[in-house]
Parts: C-alpha cells; sequence; structure tokens
C-alpha cells in the first residue's frame, strides 16, 4: 500500500514537471529500483525518503501460544518480553493466544477445546481480553508478562492488571471473557491461527514479518534479540551494537 502511494504521488508530481522537463522512459514501478533511473527521472531525492523509510520499518514479531503452555511461557519470559523491552524503538510484538486449541459453533457461540484443558482456555481468553481492553502492547504486555512468570497463571491476572493498569476494573475484564465480545475475539484468534502458512505444527510459533521457517524458529528460540538486530535493515540502535553513549553524568557529592 505504501508503494502504491508513493508512486500516485510520483505520477502526480511527475507530471505537473513534464511540462518544462524531459519525460521520463521508465514506468513509476522503477524509479526507485536504482539511482541512476531515479536521477534520470529526476526523483532521486523523493526515492532516498522512500528507501529510507522503507528500511527503517520496525520488525514484526509474532507469537502464536497457548497460556498454559511450558515452552510458550518460556519463550514469552525469557526471550520475547526482554527483547521487546531493549528493542521496542525497532520491533513490534503481535500476541495470538490460541495455538493447537480447537473451535465448533454450536449455532449460538463458538466453543473451544485446548490442549491444556478449560483452564487454559480461560487463560487465553483472559489475556485475550486484556490485550483488546488495553490496546497498546506498552500497556497489555507487561500484564501478560506478569501472568506468564507467575506460578499460577490465571489466579495471578487480576493482581498483574492492578498491578500495571490500576484504573483498568478486572469486572471489565470478565465481562468480556464470560460475553459474546470474548467469544468473538477468540474466534478472530482461531482464525489468525488457521490462516497461518506454513500452517503451525507446535506452539510456540514465531513469524518474522509475516514469515515462518525452520531456520528462523530456530533462531528465535535460542537467540531472539540478535535475531532482531541482525533484521533490522535501518540504523542499529545502541543495544544491538554494544556501542557506548556517553551521557551527562551527576554526582552527589560529600
Amino acid at each position: 500500500m505504501k508503494c502504491v502511494l508513493f508512486v500516485s504521488v510520483l505520477v502526480v508530481w511527475a507530471a505537473k514537471e513534464s511540462v518544462c522537463k524531459p519525460a521520463c522512459r521508465y514506468p513509476p514501478s522503477q524509479w526507485c529500483s536504482s539511482y541512476e533511473i531515479a536521477v534520470s527521472c529526476q526523483v532521486e531525492k523523493q526515492c532516498v525518503e522512500f528507501n529510507r523509510s522503507q528500511s527503517e520499518a520496525p520488525v514484526q514479531v509474532s507469537l502464536y501460544y497457548e497460556s498454559l503452555c511450558p515452552g510458550c511461557r518460556g519463550f514469552l519470559v525469557m526471550q520475547l518480553f526482554p527483547t521487546w523491552i531493549l528493542l521496542m524503538d525497532i520491533m513490534n510484538v503481535t500476541l495470538v493466544p490460541y495455538g493447537n486449541a480447537q473451535e465448533k459453533f454450536d449455532g449460538k457461540q463458538w466453543q473451544f477445546t485446548c490442549q491444556h484443558g478449560e483452564e487454559e482456555c480461560l487463560g487465553n481468553m483472559i489475556e485475550t481480553c486484556i490485550m483488546d481492553s488495553l490496546g497498546d502492547a506498552d500497556k497489555y504486555f507487561p500484564v501478560l508478562f506478569c501472568m506468564e512468570s507467575s506460578q499460577d497463571v490465571i489466579k495471578s491476572g487480576e493482581a498483574c492488571l492492578k498491578l500495571y493498569e490500576p484504573t483498568v476494573q478486572w469486572e471489565s475484564i470478565m465481562t468480556c471473557v464470560k460475553g459474546d465480545k470474548g467469544n468473538k475475539l477468540m474466534h478472530a484468534n482461531a482464525q489468525l491461527t488457521g490462516a497461518l502458512k506454513p500452517a503451525h505444527q507446535y506452539v510456540p510459533w514465531v513469524t518474522l514479518n509475516g514469515e515462518h521457517t525452520d531456520a528462523m524458529q530456530g533462531k528465535a528460540m535460542s537467540s531472539l534479540f540478535n535475531l532482531v538486530c541482525s533484521t533490522y535493515k535501518g540504523e542499529k540502535p545502541v543495544a544491538c551494537t554494544g556501542a557506548t553513549k556517553t551521557k551527562p553524568t551527576t554526582y552527589c557529592m560529600n
């Protein structure tokens, strides 16, 4: 979509300039394919800005998981959350709690069967409703991290929400969980999981910029931090390079 919009803008711009400048002999789709073509079509400045915006796009990391799956909990707590804390400026996170669950429509609503039983279905639903209620990852991710790192994921939900988002009432989350909204949200998770290509074979299942390979999954599981740093095409943040940055230091003297 960004590319189409950009090309459209360039076409309009070129049309205005064509009165006094030679017409470009390349189609708009090729204007930014090389510096020479950009120069010949007199759009080099626009192409530099466009290519910079494309290269600096955040890395999209999606986790398809189950709330009570030990491997999922370990990856979220030990890999995904710490990486996000350090690299949130260059990565976006999507969490989809459904995993190996199954759904069936009973004529009124969707019924879910989860790999680790009814408790896991409840955990999936609670986390889904928390994400929907809080909206932004910087609000809901700490709550989910708190839940997944606790001894009891479900029982800790209310306390974790109160700790990180004290203005949100637990009752509103449970209204979503028990109501039609939560049912529809979980069905959406099922559709997202079912649409994976290739289809998921296990959880945790990780995609990077919408793609999944065995090699990428292996890198994500061993060091997601290094994978995100190496994937990001923009200027690497200090956390990735290990460089030190001098900052003004204030001391309290005797």
